[in-house]
């Protein structure tokens, strides 16, 4: 009989799957949709599961000023990563783990998985708790993380996915997330670190769990237009009314320098991948909130899922220049050469096409920040400075 719950469960969550904006929900908390309401009932039953726990990694404490931060993203569990040994040797004194932290959605029919247990998810994240480099990084340094969408557990997806919840209940064990975190829907967070004069907040957003499904290319793998194209629906959403609310407030907290972390890219509009151009009036909401809010003049973008590393110098923010460092991948890079075919105007020489991760550096005497870009063995291969 369980069995027979179960696949009446994922039949009317699937049918759901796809139209998350004509399904949702009242509700005075988030949008929930019908998929979410038709599984939390099989979830009840997976109530005594155990799930992978990260291993230790020390406490944050915000009291102690950030002056150093490791940056990375997409780490495939199954395969060797020595970029993890170099971001552990790094004297720093934080890790942003930024999307694709496990790969757990890939197995069996291409990026596709009807699998209401997330059986795979959850062994992925178990791999990457066993990963002596994970482990070492872990160790190294307190560590923050948010996800992207292989480790939300479908390929490019968002607040249509109807196992969503449960990924997050996921998520959140193997992070051991703060309890205001488990108290809302979505993974996002913030963290504001140092006293006055140095005060460093990070803003991990979550752009999977609200995000509505993005308008499909009409010329697939065409350079330029790979997989989306931008969309001017007012309906389509990146963040989601509640984390939109949040942000705001976030925004307007003090702070002497912004880490604004996003798992898609914000700046570039070169290609046809996932990212914010792709919602270009959630973008320029983005653009107007920091501005409105006075925090575009100290606030940094950082992302990742590109599968090559770039830096930017994104003048559409109010007229103020605004930086973003892409770094990816830790050791899923694709590329058969070192620079990626790929170059937006507000792009800052070269892409870094191999294995790599980033390093954003605050000297807080002179008011600069240093953002690199580094190979798998921690060597330098891209750089920009500027003050704050």
């Amino acid at each position: 009989m369980k069995h027979l719950r179960l696949i009446s469960l994922i039949i009317s969550a699937l049918a759901m799957w796809g139209c998350a904006s004509g399904s949702q929900i009242s509700s005075d908390s988030f949008p929930v949709t019908r998929a979410d309401i038709a599984m939390r009932d099989y979830y009840k039953t997976l109530s005594s599961l155990e799930l992978p726990i990260a291993p230790p990694s020390p406490p944050i404490n915000a009291s102690q000023p950030v002056s150093r931060i490791v940056v990375g993203s997409c780490i495939d569990e199954e395969q060797d990563a020595p970029a993890l040994d170099a971001m552990a040797n790094e004297d720093a004194d934080l890790t942003l783990l930024i999307g694709d932290n496990v790969y757990g959605d890939i197995d069996g029919r291409w990026y596709e998985s009807n699998d209401a247990d997330l059986t795979e998810l959850r062994e992925a994240y178990g791999e990457l708790a066993a990963k002596p480099g994970f482990v070492k990084l872990r160790a190294a340094r307190p560590m923050m993380a948010v996800w992207d969408d292989h480790d939300f557990g479908a390929n490019d997806g968002g607040g249509d996915f109807p196992f969503r919840e449960f990924a997050e209940d996921i998520f959140e064990t193997f992070w051991t997330s703060h309890e205001d975190v488990k108290a809302r829907p979505g993974v996002y967070d913030s963290v504001t670190f140092g006293p006055k004069g140095q005060r460093l907040q990070i803003i991990m957003l979550d752009t999977r769990f609200f995000r509505s499904p993005l308008t499909r290319t009409d010329e697939y793998g065409t350079k330029g237009k790979e997989r989306y194209v931008p969309s001017a629906d007012p309906y389509q959403s990146m963040l989601g009314e509640v984390q939109w609310a949040w942000l705001e407030k976030e925004l307007q907290k003090p702070a002497d320098l912004r880490l604004l972390v996003s798992s898609i890219q914000i700046t570039t509009n070169v290609h046809g991948w996932e990212d914010w151009a792709k919602l270009p009036i959630e973008r320029q909401r983005l653009y107007t909130m920091l501005a409105e809010t006075g925090a575009v003049d100290n606030t940094v973008f950082v992302s990742g899922d590109r599968h090559s590393a770039f830096l930017y110098e994104n003048t559409a923010v109010a007229n103020v220049p605004v930086r973003e460092l892409t770094a990816s991948s830790i050791n899923k890079a694709f590329a058969k050469s070192e620079v990626p075919n790929e170059h937006d105007l507000m792009q800052i020489g070269d892409g870094f096409a191999f294995e790599n991760y980033g390093v954003v550096a605050v000297d807080w005497n002179v008011r600069q920040i240093t953002m690199d870009i580094r190979d798998a063995e921690g060597k330098p291969q891209r750089s920009i400075s500027f003050g704050f």
